[in-house]
């Protein structure tokens, strides 16, 4: 009797796991940049959203490699029926899926919650996710350029203040060649959507499009791409994929690397035996005038039935929440979209000064600019060809090359 009540204890048991399991909704998400977010939203933000949600289950799908991978993906799922229920997306990104109808704007669900405050993110960020009046994104990671520091190599080159312009950066690559650093500095123009091209546009105050068409065809793009190429002949920068850029960094071989404070927390996890310090992103002669907010939003594609879309929502709601972004900033260097989230950081950042300096340079938030039209993605590629010709010595004349690709881009965006 005794055996026989065990065995049906058990047996039952085993039927409400396999019922409870068979009745669990999964959700199909798909983010970027596996070294930047795995850490972040594998083995952080899904356990303990599963363990909220029990009856959710989040399947990830293969990370994008870039933001312009994530827009593909989701372009080719949108034709192909096959889209995820949950996205994140570049921030210059998101405009094109409102367009094409693929992105579902939260406010009929913001609407439903009761304790849901828009107001809990800054409202420069949350702008960023706004069209026509209506939220589509909710900022999940937002990122600016800084600078990050060897301060062993610095040190050893006897530069005892950090450079705040782009000719106190060159100044600085003689100092740390003459002490053996051959490759003293990598800068980031290659990271996604023509960023730090951006960043040189709105360090003068000037964005790189204005009312639909280019704005860098007059003396504020001349000058960004002469500061660009003052930079790889002056620091000899050697022509890194951004995948590989932050490797010499890490290794003590590169002694200044310029990208997103996105990488901070990465770096950290990586690097050598050396004294790393962030700071202030330099200027052009002075400090900069503004600079283009990067990262990414979450989005919700789903074409699922009712509860899909329900339990997407949720993932969506805990990601941007105040203890989703505190687990972002901790986690990477991105700064938190949430107030609810500052207020938990106070410590952490006190403790961890280098993911500071972004959320220090925050009143400098512009528009990260997408290009509008078919031919967004394209424009981005044709930029990026032209940058790398400065790094690689095949572009010299500035003047031509701004000539040259003014009239490409203009003539690919629409009328």
């Amino acid at each position: 009797m005794q055996i026989k009540f065990l065995f049906s204890v058990v047996s039952a048991a085993f039927v409400l796991f396999v019922s409870s399991a068979a009745s669990a909704i999964t959700i199909e998400v798909g983010y970027p940049y596996s070294a930047l977010f795995d850490v972040t939203i594998k083995e952080n933000i899904v356990p303990m959203f599963e363990k909220a949600h029990p009856g959710i289950k989040v399947k990830l799908r293969a990370t994008y490699d870039n933001y312009e991978d994530a827009a593909n993906t989701i372009l080719r799922e949108s034709v192909a029926g096959k889209l995820p229920d949950v996205t994140f997306q570049g921030l210059n990104r998101q405009s094109m899926f409102v367009e094409k109808g693929i992105a579902k704007s939260f406010e009929p669900f913001i609407a439903r919650e009761a304790n849901f405050a828009k107001d809990g993110y800054h409202k420069a960020m949350l702008d960023l996710g706004t069209f026509n009046g209506q939220v589509y994104g909710l900022p999940f990671s937002v990122s600016l350029p800084v600078g990050n520091y060897n301060m062993d190599a610095m040190n050893k080159a006897g530069i005892k203040k950090l450079p705040t312009t782009w000719d106190e950066v060159v100044d600085a690559c003689d100092k740390l060649r003459a002490v053996g650093y051959d490759n003293p500095l990598f800068w980031g123009w290659n990271i996604t959507g023509n960023w730090f091209f951006q960043a040189l546009m709105w360090s003068q105050g000037e964005p790189i499009l204005k009312n639909g068409k280019v704005n860098f065809d007059g003396p504020a793009g001349l000058n960004a791409l002469k500061t660009m190429k003052k930079i790889f002949r002056g620091c000899r920068m050697q022509n890194l994929q951004a995948g590989d850029a932050a490797k010499p960094f890490n290794a003590a071989k590169v002694a200044m690397f310029f990208w997103s404070t996105s990488a901070v927390g990465a770096i950290e996890r990586a690097k050598g035996d050396f004294v790393y310090k962030t700071s202030e992103y330099p200027g052009m002669g002075r400090p900069p005038m503004g600079l283009p907010a990067g990262g990414n939003s979450v989005m919700m594609v789903s074409t699922g039935d009712s509860k899909r879309v329900d339990a997407a929502w949720k993932f969506v709601k805990f990601c941007t929440s105040g203890k989703g972004a505190a687990v972002v900033a901790k986690t990477t260097g991105y700064m938190p979209p949430n107030k609810a989230a500052n207020e938990m950081l106070g410590d952490f950042y006190r403790e961890n000064p280098n993911k500071h300096t972004a959320v220090r340079q925050a009143g400098l938030l512009r528009e990260w600019i997408a290009y509008p039209g078919d031919n967004s993605l394209a424009i981005t590629q044709v930029i990026y060809d032209a940058l790398e010709s400065i790094v690689t010595g095949d572009s010299n004349d500035m003047e031509a090359l701004q000539q040259e690709l003014s009239e490409e881009v203009a003539s690919m965006l629409p009328n």
